[in-house]
Parts: structure tokens; C-alpha cells; sequence
């Protein structure tokens, strides 16, 4: 009995000791089964590079859970050839593994770009990544430089006059806020990164061009396998926007060229008056009208879009007059579609409004389809409807007789266009649009040329 229990008591020691001499080689750690938070989702180097070489951002990394968190790996996903570097927590590399944050606790990354202040071969806009990989999840923060001399323009406000002596680059979004105004002079060049949008916010924006030095607003990858990409960027965003205008402006390889929703209710006149303007290669719309905005548009050239060249939706006002709203993409929709209201199946609801002023006086409506003409309404109650279209050639398999549709409608006529496909719009003197217009105030086309008397249809007046 007494042998037991002397050796009972021998094994418990050794035990206890045992156990106190592997806990004082190391802590037995329970890891968090969250992920990272991060202070930035995005680092921007906003420094114009062209005047200093190299600069650093930081940002932090957090564990916001009462455990330790085990990050498996930090990645510089560039790698070897990336304009950047990074420093995470006094350890540098390309690659960093295990690293421990502890519940509540934070560590600093800092990051350096370096390029060559006269590297003007460099495109507008550097972009790297860095993979932070924990718990089998992959999380991204993004890492973007300025990488030419330009006024870049990242989730900022706008208003005076934008300088055009260099381009302007948008990463993000460049908005005009609530009753301030942009005037954006001629010859101005305008590069929108991936998503960026040029947000008018009841506020004014004055796009200036010239005939010869239009401004331009396009996609900011400048290689040549881009220069007809549509969905770029999103494009020109008019919400409740104050009277704006847009005069001899290119914009191409965007999403919705303009898209306008609502205007500002203190607004009677127009919310955008969009002359000598071309609008093409849009993903989706070329000018999209939401809600009851106000567009009168005269001499553009909208063509070459992924859905409409003009859609109005739940209502608004358009005033069309020596236009060519064109199909010739690849689209399977009309060119134009008009509809005064929209159903909301979320909330289960249709919305619909009216349409006071539906004018299109010298428009060409032609394409591909054999329908690029489509008007879906409702009427109703105190929903005003007032459509009047002359002298405009309308292509659609069904001709309507509403009595807004003058006896001057050209139905499925010979436009003739020259070159479609390469977005020559000219004609001969064998097309329908020769001729067949009425006199307006529109007394030049779209190239400067004046119009002859009785002028021809659409933006371009043969001379």
C-alpha cells in the first residue's frame, strides 16, 4: 500500500512538472476564425510624379475579434517587376508569411512607389495589389500612382474652371456638388479610369468645346487594342442636376454616355442642352433619360451603342432636332426606346410619369434592325403625353398613323450612310435624309457647314 502510493505520488509530480515545463516553453494560442480589416481599401499616391520619383503611403491592418488572428500571407502581387514595395510591420518583401495580430490589436504597412520623374512612356494610371491571406480567404487592398503629369482627380469636388493644359484623369469619381458649376474648357482631355464617373450633383456642368477642339472623354488604357472597347468607365452622371450644357464634346467607350435622373425642382428650362456632340461606343445607352429629366440635343451624332442610342424611361422630356440616334453596334434593341414608365418588381410597383415635351424634328432613326424605333407607354390619369415627330426618318416593321406623327416622317427610308461601320455618317445625294428637312434654328451642321434651304436630315448637312 504504502509502495502505491509512493509511486502514485512520484507520477503525479512528474506530471505537474511536465506540464508547468511545456507551458513555459510556449502558449497554447486559440486562433480567431474572422478575417482582417483594413483602414484603407484603396492607397492612392496623389503626388504628380513627373517632379518627384519616389513617395509612401501607409495603412493598418486590424484584427477587430478578441483572438489572435494568423495571417498565412502577405503578397505583393506584381511581384519582382511591381513599381512598388511594401513594409509590413519592420519586414520587407515581395512575400511575407505567419505573421501574428492579437485580438484588439493593429500593425502598420507601409508602402513605397518609385517611378521615373521623366518616364512620360508610363501610362496615366500605376496599379498593383496586396494579398493578405488568412483563415483560407483571400482580402486585396489596391495600390494606384499617378504615373504622368495630369490633374488626377480622386472622389474629390469640383467646381471654376478645369485648366486645360494637361489631362485630367478620373479614379473614382469626380463630382460637382450641390449648387456649385464647372465650366470644362475646349481642347480639354478627359481619362477615366475603370468605373470612374463625373457625377453632377444639383449642380451645373459646362462641357466648352470647339469645332476642331472638342473636348474628349474616353477610357484612360491608351494601348491601341483599347481604342474601341466599350465599358471603360460609366460616364457623365446628372442627378436633380441645375441647367447644363455640353457643346462639341467627344465621348466614346463609356458605359452611359450621359445618363440623367430627375432635375432639380426649382429647374423649368432644360437639364441638359447638348449641342455638336458625338456619343458612341457605349456600352449600354447613349443618353439615358430617367425619371423626368430634360434633354434638348441638337447636331449630335449618338451611335454605336450596346442598348439605345436614346432611352427614356418613367418619363422626362427630350427635344431632338438634327440628330442621328443610330443602331450599327451590336445591339439587339432599338435604337430608340421610349417608355413613360418603369416597374419596380422589388418593390413591387410601377411608377409612371409623364412626357410634356417629346419632339424630334430632323432626326434620322436608322441601323441594323429592322426596328430601331419602339415606344411602350401607359396612359392614365393626369399622365400628359405629348409626342410630335417631323421630318425624321423613322425605321420600324410597324408604321403608326398617332397624329404626332406628321406626314413628313419618312418611314424606312434610304439613309445611305457611307460608312457605317466605320462611323462615317455622310451621304449622297441619292439618300432619303437630301433635302427632306424643315428650317429650324439649327442653320450649320455638326462639321460647321451651313445648312441649305430645305436643310437635310440629321447632323450632318451634305455640301
Amino acid at each position: 500500500m504504502h509502495m502505491r502510493f509512493f509511486f502514485s505520488t512520484i507520477f503525479a509530480g512528474l506530471l505537474v512538472l511536465f506540464t508547468l515545463s511545456t507551458s513555459s516553453c510556449g502558449k497554447h494560442v486559440i486562433l480567431s476564425k474572422n478575417n482582417l480589416s483594413f483602414s484603407k481599401d484603396t492607397v492612392v499616391f496623389d503626388t504628380v510624379f513627373t517632379t518627384i520619383g519616389s513617395t509612401t503611403q501607409q495603412f493598418k491592418i486590424y484584427n477587430k475579434d478578441s483572438k489572435t488572428i494568423k495571417i498565412d500571407e502577405i503578397e505583393l502581387m506584381g511581384g519582382t517587376t511591381s513599381k512598388f514595395s511594401m513594409n509590413v510591420d519592420g519586414l520587407q518583401g515581395i512575400q511575407i508569411k505567419d505573421l501574428y495580430i492579437e485580438g484588439g490589436d493593429s500593425l502598420f504597412v507601409f508602402v513605397e512607389v518609385t517611378l521615373d520623374p521623366n518616364g512620360t512612356n508610363l501610362p496615366l494610371i500605376i496599379e498593383d495589389s496586396i494579398r493578405f491571406k488568412s483563415n483560407e480567404k483571400n482580402q486585396y487592398v489596391k495600390l494606384a500612382a499617378w504615373g504622368q503629369d495630369a490633374y488626377f482627380h480622386y472622389k474629390d469636388l469640383n467646381e471654376g474652371i478645369w485648366p486645360n493644359d494637361k489631362p485630367h484623369v478620373i479614379y473614382g469619381y469626380a463630382a460637382v456638388d450641390s449648387a456649385k458649376t464647372l465650366n470644362i474648357q475646349a481642347g480639354t482631355q478627359i481619362f477615366m479610369h475603370k468605373n470612374a464617373i463625373l457625377y453632377v450633383y444639383k449642380s451645373t456642368l459646362n462641357i466648352q468645346g470647339t469645332l476642331g477642339n472638342e473636348v474628349v472623354i474616353q477610357g484612360d488604357r491608351l494601348e491601341q487594342d483599347y481604342q474601341n472597347v466599350s465599358g471603360q468607365f460609366y460616364g457623365i452622371y446628372f442627378q436633380q442636376a441645375r441647367p447644363c450644357t455640353i457643346d462639341y464634346a467627344i465621348i466614346k467607350n463609356g458605359t452611359s454616355g450621359v445618363h440623367l435622373y430627375d432635375e432639380d425642382p426649382t429647374n423649368s428650362g432644360y437639364t441638359l442642352t447638348m449641342t455638336n456632340t458625338i456619343i458612341k461606343n457605349q456600352a449600354r445607352y447613349g443618353v439615358f433619360i430617367f425619371a423626368g429629366a430634360k434633354v434638348k440635343a441638337e447636331n449630335c451624332i449618338v451611335a454605336k451603342n450596346g442598348t439605345h442610342a436614346l432611352f427614356v424611361l418613367q418619363g422626362g422630356d427630350f427635344n431632338f432636332n438634327h440628330c442621328d440616334l443610330l443602331g450599327y453596334g451590336s445591339s439587339t434593341n432599338p435604337a430608340v426606346g421610349i417608355s413613360n414608365y418603369y416597374t419596380d418588381y422589388t418593390a413591387g410597383q410601377t411608377n409612371v410619369s409623364s412626357i410634356n415635351e417629346g419632339k424630334l424634328y430632323n432626326c434620322v432613326v436608322n441601323g441594323n434592325l429592322a426596328t430601331e424605333f419602339a415606344m411602350d407607354t401607359i396612359q392614365m390619369s393626369g399622365v400628359v403625353l405629348n409626342f410630335d415627330f417631323r421630318n425624321t426618318l423613322l425605321r420600324s416593321e410597324e408604321i403608326y398613323t398617332d397624329s404626332f406623327y406628321d406626314a413628313s416622317v419618312i418611314w424606312n427610308g434610304n439613309a445611305l450612310f457611307t460608312n457605317p461601320t466605320e462611323f462615317d455618317f455622310t451621304f449622297g445625294a441619292n439618300s432619303d435624309l437630301q433635302g427632306t428637312g424643315v428650317n429650324t434654328s439649327v442653320v450649320t451642321d455638326i462639321l460647321g457647314n451651313p445648312r441649305n434651304n430645305p436643310p437635310d436630315i440629321g447632323a450632318i448637312e451634305l455640301n
